[in-house]
């Protein structure tokens, strides 16, 4: 098949970068001269003039082909990226609802919704997932790409929002798809953790099949199944201690009586679904199977048809927060016959709730791209993506149904569905500079639509028990004729008494996660539309140039135009110095528009339900909310690349500032106390606004344009390759991250001084990660340092925790047994390193919890596993 040279445009062409094949060791980034001698077609990211390597590059990017992803012993592609790109971190974040599932990344410490993901150079579509808190983050699923579909990832780290896009303003990850129309390959994983679970299988396929004339027809698959981890103590706070054997226990606590009543202990064993402690801390189980295809045919020499898509589905569960008796769930409840009722007579030790999440994605991108007689080359291309989460709910119950309530629900799904028409144009002209000028432009349509669908009637309806005396059975102090009748039937009822059971409220909807109910089920839409042009040249033998503009039009936000320019200047074949400068927007997602949640969080330590809702309802307008309005950016790099002997280095520094940031306010306290001044404003607020089961909303938040914010900081990465005499050679890759955040504006009246605090140190400062590969003859052995800094974490923010930098070792060897089959057996952590253990009195964590699980730093300790190639 004849190559057809694509178009050199601002969504398929991206930034200067080069690799070698076959010779290169894993994670090796080459230098300019190897990539002349080894290569004959370069994948560029970031400009449209002449492919230029990553060395020769005006802005930075990693370049990773198939060999350094399989270095790697993951499966997942968040986790293959953190490993190899210190920039990129990712937690597991288990009792995060839908995050528990979706990892929501980061890149230059900026959420994973201000990095554009490309497939192919082409827009992916975003997760149906919206992050509750935080930055809302609503980006890619990059995990649904699995890594046997890959020949290479390029890692652009500079804004780059005014050549691709709202989403780009940390930086564009490209996943380029293999292009083969023959061979086979096939490969098992298999290991689990040093703590013996966790244990996980993963099957990958890739086969390539010829396509009409010239033509190939690439198909991937993967399939992975892993068991859930716990890294968990039991359950024994101040409120409530499960074991009355643990030295924390109180036995004059008000807790003691319900925590040492023996049917209480005895049911205890069954609070969980999963796990030997009642509130298990670690991944979930998963289950996924991921399809990819990539195809292309020549229509004439000066032409192509191609076409890319996938499907994937994803199954897993995980817990949350325990219930015990009397912690507003499990509470004695009057019947209507006068009886007491307690929900101990379904779960005797209380209970878990178990979350499972059900993930549907699929795309298609289709197009034609090629070049006419004139030069002019055109990429013309369809766009639709599709991401949908089904939610289900068990091991718990709507306590305001009382002894009616079912055990197992359906809260709703979330969708989202993007359509997208491109075309790209470009064309080169020599106005005498040293290179032809390529002129760059081209049109997009972008149609968006988020939908909250509504969930069973029981998983969000409002029973008996959501008000106080739901029966009429007491007049102010004194029983109603309902009351005393019951009184005369035996009932314990006392109208005098403020604690009765008559008088207690418990929550609305599906316990740990109400269904999405009519009121907040919407189909929140836009379409929005983009022109760009990108100029870029050879001004001279040393000087490359690149400017781009791009304006945006809205149909919920209006217009913006933004701008880039970018150059590089080589100094010497050694040395060049590259800088850039460049603006950006980003217009909030339909879901950040349109989430809305009510789970159990810990605003002060103390596990409450709170609610997240959208900053144009009914109920956050009563709380102060603005509607929310895009965000800004400004993004400066400098840096300098050098070749000194063997050894490629490169080191930039970046700054990029947003204005407008979207973010959560902290949590607002609601109380049903007439003295809790603020937070009884905030209940009556929500009574107003029409809230059911306001009276057990501990706590409310939403999203607003609160922050001006500034990141900033140095990315360095160092390649040398060594030749030994006995024919042996080893590559050794150095990259390293340090990055810090700040807050530019007072967020005092957003944040409080906590979340001030934690935005600005929560994550560690440094990164770094150290790789060599030694291979002689069939031999391979990898060796990888991992580092992560120092971090603090805040409670009330006057009291903070430092936890310690934390080591990493992997290590793997690996033997070509033949052509086509390869083996290899290795560890990851193998000395089983572990952060440092969360500290109790600080107050920030909670519930049997040891390690700060929502940290990047990684918290399952040491993994081993055994792997099998087979190539054909």
């Amino acid at each position: 098949m004849r190559k057809v040279t694509q178009p050199r445009r601002r969504r398929t062409v991206m930034a200067l970068s080069a690799w070698v094949a076959a010779a290169v060791a894993p994670a090796t980034v080459v230098s300019t001269a190897q990539a002349a001698e080894e290569i004959e077609e370069v994948v560029v990211t970031g400009t449209r003039g002449q492919p230029r390597s990553a060395m020769d590059s005006a802005v930075p990017v990693d370049v990773f082909n198939s060999d350094a992803l399989e270095s790697v012993a993951h499966s997942d592609t968040h986790d293959i990226l953190q490993t190899l790109v210190p920039s990129y971190n990712v937690a597991r974040q288990p009792i995060s609802d839908g995050a528990t599932f979706i990892r929501p990344a980061t890149l230059r410490g900026l959420s994973s919704d201000k990095t554009l993901v490309l497939v192919n150079s082409k827009r992916r579509h975003r997760a149906a997932l919206v992050s509750i808190g935080g930055s809302g983050t609503q980006g890619p699923d990059v995990a649904t790409i699995p890594s046997a579909a890959l020949s290479s990832v390029e890692v652009l780290r500079d804004g780059a929002a005014a050549q691709y896009g709202s989403d780009a303003i940390a930086g564009v990850i490209n996943f380029i798809l293999k292009e083969n129309s023959d061979g086979v390959s096939f490969s098992v994983d298999t290991g689990e953790y040093y703590e013996g679970d966790g244990f996980q299988t993963t099957i990958q396929g890739n086969v390539g099949l010829p396509l009409g004339n010239g033509g190939f027809l690439s198909l991937s698959g993967e399939y992975a199944k892993s068991d859930f981890t716990e890294r968990a103590e039991q359950y024994c706070q101040s409120w409530f201690c499960v074991d009355p054997s643990l030295p924390e226990f109180d036995p004059s606590a008000g807790y003691a009586a319900a925590a040492l009543d023996p049917a209480f202990q005895a049911g205890v064993a069954d609070a969980s679904v999963e796990g030997s402690v009642v509130q298990p801390w670690g991944q979930p189980n998963t289950e996924t199977a991921r399809f990819f295809y990539n195809a292309g045919i020549p229509l004439s020499d000066d032409a192509e048809l191609y076409s890319f898509g996938n499907y994937s589905t994803y199954e897993g569960d995980g817990g949350f927060f325990y219930r015990y008796p009397g912690n507003g769930t499990i509470e004695d409840l009057r019947l209507q016959d006068g009886s007491v009722y307690n929900f101990l007579e379904i779960f005797p030790g209380g209970f878990t709730p178990r979350f499972k999440g059900d993930i549907t994605d699929y795309s298609f991108v289709g197009g034609v791209r090629g070049n006419f007689e004139s030069g002019l080359a055109y990429d013309l291309s369809v766009r639709y993506g599709y991401d949908e989460i089904d939610y289900t709910l068990w091991n718990t119950v709507n306590p305001s149904l009382g002894p009616d309530t079912p055990t197992s629900f359906k809260p709703g799904d979330l969708a989202n569905e993007e359509t997208q028409i491109q075309l790209d144009l470009s064309q080169e002209f020599d106005v005498g500079l040293y290179s032809p000028m390529v002129l760059a432009f081209g049109v997009s349509y972008l149609d968006e639509q988020y939908e909250v669908q509504e969930g069973e009637a029981v998983s969000y309806e409002a029973g008996p028990f959501a008000s106080s005396d739901p029966f009429g059975f007491c007049d102010g102090t004194s029983p109603t004729a309902a009351g005393a009748a019951v009184i005369a039937g035996g009932s314990t009822l006392d109208c005098a008494d403020p604690d009765d059971p008559v008088y207690t409220v418990v929550g609305v909807g599906s316990n740990g996660f109400p269904g999405y109910s009519p009121d907040f089920s919407e189909t929140y839409s836009r379409d929005s539309y983009a022109a760009y042009v990108d100029v870029s040249a050879d001004v001279s033998e040393q000087l490359f140039l690149q400017a781009a503009g791009r304006y945006e039009d809205y149909s919920d936000f209006g217009s913006e135009v933004v701008g880039k320019l970018a150059g590089i200047y080589r100094i010497n074949p050694s040395l060049a110095l590259r800088a850039s400068i460049g603006t950006g927007f980003r217009a909030p997602t339909p879901g950040q528009q349109g989430t809305t949640n009510v789970s159990t969080r810990l605003p002060n330590g103390f596990p409450v339900a709170t609610g997240l809702f959208p900053a144009s309802s009914s109920v956050a307008q009563a709380l102060g909310a603005e509607e929310l309005g895009p965000e800004t950016s400004t993004n400066y790099t400098f840096g300098a690349t050098a070749t000194l002997g063997e050894m490629d280095l490169t080191i930039d520094f970046y700054r990029i500032d947003i204005d407008d940031q979207l973010y959560a306010i902290s949590t607002l306290d609601v109380s049903t106390d007439t003295t809790a001044g603020s937070a009884y404003d905030n209940y009556l607020a929500l009574v107003d606004a029409g809230v059911v089961g306001a009276e057990s909303i501990g706590g409310v938040f939403y999203f607003t344009n609160a922050l001006d914010t500034r990141v900033q900081g140095v990315d360095l990465v160092a390649t040398y390759p060594l030749e030994w005499s006995n024919g042996s050679y080893t590559n050794i890759t150095a990259s390293l991250n340090y990055n810090e955040k700040e807050l530019r504006s007072d967020a005092s009246a957003f944040l409080n001084a906590e979340d001030q605090f934690d935005f600005e140190n929560q994550d560690p400062n440094w990164r770094a990660v150290l790789t060599g590969v030694h291979t002689i003859g069939e031999f391979s052995l990898t060796g990888r340092l991992r580092y992560f800094g120092e971090s603090e974490d805040s409670q009330g923010g006057t009291v903070s925790q430092t936890f310690d930098s934390t080591f990493f070792v992997d290590l793997e060897a690996s033997y070509q047994f033949s052509e086509s089959v390869r083996a290899a057996i290795g560890g990851r952590n193998i000395f089983d390193e572990y952060p440092d253990k969360v500290d109790q009195s600080i107050g920030d964590y909670c519930c049997g919890r040891v390690y700060a699980s929502s940290s990047i730093v990684p918290w399952q300790g040491g993994y081993y596993y055994l792997r099998l190639n087979l190539d054909f």
